[in-house]
């Protein structure tokens, strides 16, 4: 999309030189995807605290049956043999 745009010739060269583009269009480009990104974040942050999951976080990081019988998958291997 073609947009005109009248930007302070000393922002956009500071711009230009801290994010190292030579492209006026990846300057503008790169900071409206940063301002999105950091707004998302700011709404993540916001919802710290606020929604309760009720994860067993011991639970969801265990294999299915390895906590029971660790050598389960041992003697599966031996039985295809």
């Amino acid at each position: 999309m073609r947009t005109t745009l009248d930007l302070p010739a000393d922002l956009m060269k500071e711009a230009q030189e801290i994010l190292g583009y030579k492209s006026k269009t990846d300057v503008v480009i790169y900071s409206i995807r940063e301002v999105i990104r950091r707004k998302k974040m700011e709404k993540l942050k916001a919802l710290a605290g606020k929604i309760d999951l009720k994860i067993d976080i011991a639970a969801s990081r265990r294999r299915p049956g390895s906590a029971k019988d660790p050598y389960r998958i041992a003697r599966e291997y031996a039985k295809r043999r």
